[in-house]
């Protein structure tokens, strides 16, 4: 066996500063230098082994799933400010909600609330400012947001509520990021106030949720929506969630379902800025479906589909995958230690000339071969059992928001590098884009 090469720890705060701006150069530097896969020292003992070796990732996910548990980043860091539910949980508790919640997220559970979601783009789209520099991203934050809202809670929530959960997410996300890079300031963010407030903050949350739970429960009304499947699933002893277990799933599909949709629309528009050509060729399938049933459109969107896989390809929204190995193992002539933390740079592997042809250029057209999409070189939901249960949903929503917005306007050429922001999940920065209306 081969020792894993190694970043020292004085390397790693010489770092520290670019690191808690944008870790990914410090990464790519680091995989030219030791290879596809490198231990970090962290300090006092603590390493973490980064990898953009796919055949590392494939066994971790897929074929040897069960010795790669989630790692504490998404049990211990992320689950206090959401709860135990499908991210955040292991074993057998995870195994029960999945089987449970599962079925809600079936593509013929999703077409009863495809319309919903439609109507949701619709109007945030009505926000676009035209003919001038517009930020993108905050349509699409607000309309992801929205998305969920409708799909979760039909129209239930008023908007006031709506701002407050959007609120509380990113903040609570902002204070994970902090966490996670400024370890060292752990003590700092305790005795400021900082975790206590932002903690403080999600416990709102879930008060804004619980009612909304409680109204509809007093309604007795059924929107067939989200909210409605999961109040009506059961274990396989007949049993329904427990509220508090209830409001872990909700709070968990509002961090996990809007911030990654609207992070991959956002770079989704920026590419086609840079590519005009695109533009023209799903403005042409739309008009083709134009009058279909929805389903029948997002059948029949194929260049649409493969537009959004490439731009998850080079801007994965969830851009690391982190686990924890249960026991020894080994795998591309490394041993792998038990207990080990372990993460994937889906970005990486993504962009890795050894997978790709042309790693860097934006060709939608390698997606035409639909192997592509389950290779073991892409993981824009992840793999295995664990993959994102919303992939349908995400995808639906994507399909729909850039054949709406291509369909209404046409985006200005622009020359720039697209910036980007990686904090817990890959986003966008200063999306600056101008759209100019569609005379049709």
């Amino acid at each position: 066996m081969k020792n894993i090469p190694e970043v020292s720890v004085l390397q790693f705060l010489r770092s520290a500063l670019q690191i808690l701006k944008n870790p990914l150069p410090f990464h790519h530097k680091n995989f030219k230098v030791k290879g596809d896969t490198f231990r970090l020292n962290l300090g006092f003992t603590k390493t973490v082994i980064f990898s953009r070796d796919a055949l590392f990732a494939q066994n971790a996910l897929q074929k040897n799933q069960k010795n790669y548990h989630k790692s504490p980043i998404q049990t211990k860091d992320l689950a206090k400010y959401v709860g135990k539910g499908l991210l955040t949980s292991n074993g057998k508790h995870w195994s029960k909600q999945r089987k449970l919640i599962q079925p809600a997220f079936h593509k013929k559970q999703l077409a009863q609330i495809i319309a919903k979601i439609d109507q949701a783009i619709t109007a945030e789209l009505n926000k676009v400012a035209v003919n001038k520099p517009f930020d993108i991203f905050p349509v699409f934050n607000d309309l992801a947001f929205q998305t969920v809202v409708q799909s979760l809670f039909s129209s239930a929530v008023d908007q006031k509520s709506i701002n407050r959960l959007q609120y509380i997410t990113e903040s609570a996300q902002n204070m994970m990021v902090r966490e996670l890079r400024q370890p060292y300031l752990g003590w700092w963010f305790k005795v400021s106030g900082k975790l206590r407030d932002t903690l403080k903050l999600t416990q709102e949350a879930r008060q804004i949720l619980d009612k909304l739970v409680d109204e509809r429960i007093a309604s007795g009304q059924k929107e067939n929506d989200v909210l409605d499947m999961l109040l009506d699933a059961r274990y396989e002893d007949g049993v329904a969630m427990d509220r508090e277990q209830l409001l872990d799933e909700i709070l968990i599909l509002f961090t996990a379902g809007h911030e990654t949709t609207s992070n991959a629309l956002t770079f989704t528009a920026e590419l086609l800025a840079r590519d005009p050509e695109v533009q023209e060729r799903i403005f042409e399938e739309v008009q083709q479906v134009e009058g279909f049933e929805l389903m029948e459109q997002l059948k029949g969107m194929r260049f649409v589909n493969n537009v959004i896989n490439e731009s998850m390809r080079l801007y994965p929204p969830a851009y690391f995958i982190d686990r924890i190995s249960l026991e020894e193992d080994s795998i591309s002539g490394f041993k792998i230690e038990a207990g080990v933390n372990v993460l994937f740079s889906i970005y990486e592997i993504h962009r890795h000339k050894d997978f790709w042809e042309n790693p860097e250029s934006f060709n939608p057209d390698r997606f035409e071969d639909d192997s592509l999409k389950y290779s073991p070189y892409y993981y824009p939901f992840g793999a295995g059992p664990r993959m994102c249960i919303g992939n349908n949903f995400a995808m639906y929503e994507m399909i729909l928001a850039v054949a709406q917005l291509i369909k209404k306007f046409k985006i200005a050429h622009k020359e720039e590098p697209i910036e980007i922001n990686p904090l817990i999940t890959l986003k966008p920065k200063n999306s600056i884009l101008k759209f100019i209306p569609r005379n049709i």
